[in-house]
C-alpha cells in the first residue's frame, strides 16, 4: 500500500503540472495576440495617407485665420454681422470712389448732423415733456492703445526682418517670389487706387475663405497638382537659368 504522504505529493505534482500547462497556454495566446496587434498596427493599411492641404496647413481654416471674432466674420459664422460689416465697407467705397465724396467732408457732415440733432433734442425736451438724451462719456482706455501699438510693433518688426532676409541674398527663391509679388501689386496699383484695392482685398477675404472651407475637398486635389507642376517648372528654370548665375560665397560680417 502507498503511504498517505506519497499520495499527497503525487496529487500536488499533478496540480502543478496542470497549472503550468494553463500558464503556458495563456502566455502563448497573449504573445500571439500581441504579435497580431503589432502586425496590424504596422501594416500599411492601418496608416492613413496624409491629405494635401493648401499652404501645408494642419490646423482648421478657422485657426489659420487667427480664430476669434475676425475669423468668425470672414467665415460667416454669424451672417448678420458678416453681412453688416461687408455692407458698411461697401457703402464707404461707394461714397468715396463712385460718388467721389471726400473723407474730411463726410466727417464734418456727420458731426454737424449729430451735434444739431442732440442740441435740438436737449433744448426741446423741456417743451415736449420728455427726458433729454443721455450722452455717455466716451474715453479710450490705455490698455487698448498699448495693445494696438504692441501688435503693430511686432508686425512691423517681422516685416522688416523678412525684408532684411530677402535683401541679404540667402534664398533666391524667396527673392524672386518677392519681386514677382511687388511687380503684381504695382500693376494693380496702376489700374486702381488704394481704396479700390483695399475694397477688392476685403471682398476676397469675405468670399474666398468661406468658399474654400465649403469645397476644400474638391479644391485641394487641384491645388496639389498645380503645386507639383510649379515645382517641376521651377526645377527646369533653376537648372537652365538660376544655376548658371555666378554667386560668391556668403560671409558673415564682423563688426568691431
Amino acid at each position: 500500500m502507498d503511504k498517505p504522504g506519497e499520495k499527497e505529493s503525487a496529487g500536488e505534482s499533478v496540480t502543478e503540472n496542470i497549472t503550468e500547462k494553463f500558464h503556458d497556454h495563456d502566455s502563448s495566446s497573449s504573445s500571439s495576440s500581441d504579435s497580431e496587434n503589432e502586425k496590424s498596427s504596422s501594416s500599411p493599411s492601418a496608416v492613413k495617407p496624409k491629405i494635401y492641404r493648401i499652404l501645408g496647413r494642419e490646423r482648421p481654416l478657422h485657426k489659420v485665420l487667427g480664430g476669434g471674432k475676425p475669423a468668425d466674420i470672414f467665415l460667416w459664422r454669424n451672417k448678420k454681422i458678416s453681412g453688416g460689416v461687408l455692407g458698411v465697407v461697401t457703402t464707404i467705397w461707394v461714397l468715396f470712389e463712385l460718388l467721389e465724396y471726400h473723407l474730411l467732408s463726410l466727417v464734418c457732415h456727420i458731426l454737424i448732423f449729430s451735434l444739431a440733432t442732440l442740441f435740438l433734442w436737449s433744448n426741446a425736451s423741456t417743451f415736449i415733456n420728455k427726458s433729454p438724451p443721455q450722452i455717455p462719456e466716451v474715453s479710450i482706455p490705455d490698455e487698448i492703445i498699448l495693445g494696438v501699438a504692441s501688435a503693430l510693433r511686432v508686425e512691423i518688426n517681422g516685416a522688416l526682418a523678412i525684408l532684411r532676409d530677402i535683401a541679404s541674398g540667402k534664398d533666391l527663391k524667396i527673392f524672386l517670389a518677392a519681386i514677382a509679388g511687388l511687380w503684381f501689386v504695382s500693376i494693380l496699383g496702376g489700374c486702381c487706387n488704394f481704396l479700390t484695392l483695399f475694397y477688392i482685398c476685403f471682398v476676397l477675404l469675405h468670399t474666398v475663405p468661406v468658399l474654400y472651407e465649403k469645397y476644400e475637398d474638391h479644391v485641394d486635389p487641384f491645388a496639389e497638382k498645380a503645386h507639383a507642376e510649379i515645382k517641376k517648372q521651377y526645377a527646369v528654370f533653376d537648372a537652365k537659368v538660376l544655376s548658371k548665375i555666378p554667386r560668391g560665397p556668403l560671409k558673415d560680417k564682423k563688426f568691431a
